[in-house]
């Protein structure tokens, strides 16, 4: 998974380096961050965001339960010179304990709020608010609802190497959209062609229209909500896939319950 990540040629498990700049300079801009300011990366995978805002001179705290992304993500902040700046925390995320008030910003980036239930992303997104200072911002990213593939389709290829591991396999997928719970289900069926052997894997997204994310994140205690659609224009291979979701903490009932779109 980590040698996925951190492919080049492909933006499946990260993006690739030129993207990550691209969305970084966005986040500092709408975030208003500053040296200094600390910023907490939930779910932060090989550390890519995280590095990158440390060299600009954040504290960085990330949070990821994949040992070899927390090893990489430590290994780069060393080698840019910036370890000092960045903590990076083995750890579910859903048992994150920060001490309220504790950054100046949050990221939930690349999708990674979908793979919790609904349940468990509504106490995360509550978990997040807490740890903010008042005021402050988190930033989700999530799948567009509207274009988002909601049919069931199968497929099947062979390959002597990848995500599975390094050998030769042949790969049967199949995905189920669940209208009811706006849920798809992908699963893995994976023959090693040397051993015979099979491997099984599931993988759950939760999709999430944007007016429900948006009351997720006011009941969260996020009081301003800004969307915006396509990543804002930015130049990203799949940007018209996402939607952004900015969120303020605190309570400001003025605006409690408007969805700004802005693009």
């Amino acid at each position: 998974m980590l040698r996925e990540h951190l492919d080049q040629t492909h933006g499946a498990a990260s993006r690739r380096q030129v993207e990550v700049v691209r969305q970084v300079d966005w986040l500092w801009d709408r975030l208003l961050l500053r040296e200094e300011n600390r910023v907490l990366d939930v779910t932060c995978g090989p550390g890519l965001y995280a590095v990158q805002l440390a060299r600009r001179g954040c504290s960085v705290h990330g949070i990821d339960f994949s040992p070899a992304s927390i090893r990489h993500a430590r290994q780069i902040a060393a080698e840019a010179g910036v370890a000092e700046r960045c903590i990076f925390e083995l750890n579910d995320a859903r048992a994150m304990d920060i001490p309220p008030g504790s950054f100046d910003a949050a990221l939930f980036l690349y999708g990674q709020l979908a793979v919790f239930s609904p349940a468990e992303a509504a106490d995360l997104l509550h978990r997040c608010a807490k740890a903010l200072k008042p005021s402050s911002h988190l930033v989700v990213e999530l799948l567009d609802f509207d274009k988002i593939d909601k049919t069931d389709h199968t497929w099947w290829f062979t390959d002597r190497a990848g995500l599975w591991g390094d050998f030769a396999f042949l790969h049967l997928g199949e995905r189920h959209w669940f209208s009811k719970e706006n849920l798809s289900l992908e699963q893995f069926h994976i023959i090693n062609l040397q051993t015979g052997d099979l491997h099984e894997y599931a993988l759950t997204d939760q999709a999430y229209p944007t007016q429900i994310m948006v009351d997720m994140l006011h009941q969260a205690g996020f009081g301003h909500v800004e969307t915006y659609p396509a990543w804002d224009g930015l130049d990203l291979y799949d940007a018209e896939e996402w939607t952004i979701y900015l969120a303020q903490n605190g309570d400001h009932s003025a605006q409690r319950g408007r969805n700004t779109s802005t693009s």
